[in-house]
C-alpha cells in the first residue's frame, strides 16, 4: 500500500525520525582491526559538575609572568630570546608593570601584550614561564587534543569577543595545541555567570565514545579471550560472551566491557568525599585498581603504587593486550600512567584533581600531555597471573 503525506506531515516526520537536513556531523573514525572487534569512535567533553565548579577557586583577571630565582635583567635578556617585540619588553619593564620581591620578578602584562607576541614567541616564552611553579595556567594548559580549535569551540560557553581572543592566545607546547591565559579571557567577563561559564568551558576534558559494531567479525573466542584478559570468573564476562551472539546490525558501548570499579568512574569526575583520604585519585590509582574488586586506597601513595608495579607486574612490549599498565618514563622517572583498552585508545585519569575525570583517549593525546622531552618513552606492565 502506497500512501503520500502532507508537506507538513512529511517535515514532521522527518524530524521525529532524526532526518534533518544540515544537522551537525560529528567527527566520527574507525579503529584499526584487531582482537577488540570492529570499533567505532566518537569524541565527547566532559563537563564538570556545578558542584564542583563552585569549591574550585577562580584566577583573578590580573594576568602575571613569575620568575622565581632571578633577576630583572636575566628577565628581560628571557623575554629578548623569546623574541619578544621590545616595545612590549619596555611596557612590561614600567614601574607599573614590574615587581620584584625577594629573588623573584614579575611582570603584569596586559592584553595589547598578550596579543602582540606571535605564536613562536609565545610559546618559547610561556614554556619558560612553565618552569615556575607560581605559573599555573603555562604549567597546566588548556589543551586542544587533536588541534581542532573548532570541534573545541562547539560546546564552549564563550562570547564572540573571548572565542577570538582565545583563537588570538594559542600556543604550541611540543605537538600539543594550547591555552593559558585564562585570566584574559575572565577580563571580558562581566557578570559571575559569564565568570562561571569562562571556567566551565576551559575545564571541560575531551574523551572519547567507542561503541563495537554489530555483528562480531572477529573470532568469537579470541574476542573473548581479548576482552576477558585471562579473568575467566569475571562478572563482565556474562556479557561479553551474550554480545557475540547478536546478529542483527547494532553497536554497544565498550564501557560495558571495563571491570566494575572503571565501568562506574568512566567519564565522572571525582567525588568531593573521595578526598578525604589527603588526596584524590590519580592516574596510579586508578591503573592499579583497574582489575580489583575494590579499590586499594594504599595506591595514593606513589612510592607504595611504584612498588606494587615493579613487584607484581612484568615488563612487556606492544602490541599491548585489554588493563595493561603504559608508563611514561623520561631519564628513569615516572610521569604518568595510564591503561591499554584497544588500538591506540587508553583509560586515564590527567592527575589527582577533582577537575580531572577519568576518560578514554587516543594514547598520542596523552603523549602530548605527558611528553616532557625527546627522551620521554612508554613502557607497558601486565599483571603477573
Amino acid at each position: 500500500m502506497n500512501f503520500h503525506l502532507p508537506r507538513a506531515l512529511g517535515l514532521l516526520a522527518a524530524v521525529c525520525w532524526g532526518v534533518v537536513v544540515g544537522a551537525a556531523v560529528e567527527p566520527m573514525w574507525t579503529a584499526k582491526p584487531g582482537p577488540w572487534g570492529d570499533l567505532e569512535v566518537r569524541t565527547v567533553y566532559l563537563e564538570p559538575p556545578e558542584s564542583l565548579l563552585a569549591v574550585v577557586a577562580k584566577p583573578s583577571t590580573v594576568t602575571r609572568w613569575t620568575f622565581e630565582q632571578t633577576t630583572a635583567n636575566a628577565v628581560r635578556e628571557t623575554l629578548a630570546k623569546a623574541q619578544v617585540p621590545a616595545p612590549v619588553i619596555e611596557r612590561l619593564f614600567s614601574p607599573v608593570r614590574l615587581v620584584t620581591s625577594g629573588n623573584s620578578v614579575v611582570l603584569l602584562p596586559e592584553v595589547e601584550d598578550l596579543t602582540a607576541l606571535s605564536v613562536e614567541s609565545r610559546s618559547a616564552l610561556y614554556l619558560e614561564l612553565a618552569k615556575h611553579a607560581a605559573n599555573e595556567y603555562q604549567r597546566d594548559p588548556v589543551f586542544i587534543l587533536g588541534g581542532d580549535v573548532d570541534d573545541w569551540m562547539q560546546g564552549a560557553s564563550l562570547t564572540a569577543s573571548q572565542q577570538a581572543l582565545f583563537r588570538r592566545l594559542l600556543w604550541k607546547r611540543g605537538g600539543a595545541l594550547v591555552f593559558s591565559d585564562v585570566q584574559a579571557l575572565l577580563g571580558l567577563a562581566k557578570t559571575p555567570d559569564d565568570v562561571n561559564a569562562v571556567f566551565r568551558s576551559i575545564t571541560r576534558v575531551r574523551s572519547l565514545i567507542v561503541e563495537l559494531k554489530l555483528p562480531l567479525t572477529t573470532d568469537r573466542q579470541t574476542f573473548i579471550d581479548y576482552w576477558s584478559a585471562g579473568q575467566t570468573d569475571a562478572p563482565r564476562l556474562a556479557f561479553i560472551k551474550a554480545i557475540t551472539q547478536r546478529r542483527a546490525r547494532q553497536t554497544v558501548d565498550i564501557t560495558h566491557f571495563l571491570p566494575s570499579i572503571i565501568r562506574q568512574r568512566a567519564y565522572t569526575f571525582p567525588e568531593m568525599d573521595l578526598g578525604l583520604k589527603g588526596r584524590f585519585p590519580d592516574c596510579h590509582w586508578t591503573s592499579l585498581n583497574f582489575f580489583n574488586l575494590a579499590p586499594k586506597d594504599v595506591y595514593l601513595d606513589t612510592k607504595l603504587a611504584a612498588e606494587h608495579l615493579l613487584k607484581d607486574y612484568e615488563v612487556v612490549d606492544a602490541p599491548y593486550r585489554f588493563g595493561d599498565v603504559l608508563c611514561f618514563l623520561d631519564e628513569g622517572e615516572g610521569l604518568h600512567t595510564c591503561v591499554h583498552v584497544a588500538d591506540d585508545i587508553v583509560l586515564t585519569k590527567n592527575g589527582d584533581s577533582i577537575l580531572a575525570p577519568w576518560a578514554l583517549m587516543q594514547l598520542k593525546d596523552v603523549d602530548a600531555i605527558y611528553r616532557r622531552s625527546a627522551n620521554t618513552r612508554v613502557q607497558g606492565y601486565r599483571l603477573k597471573k
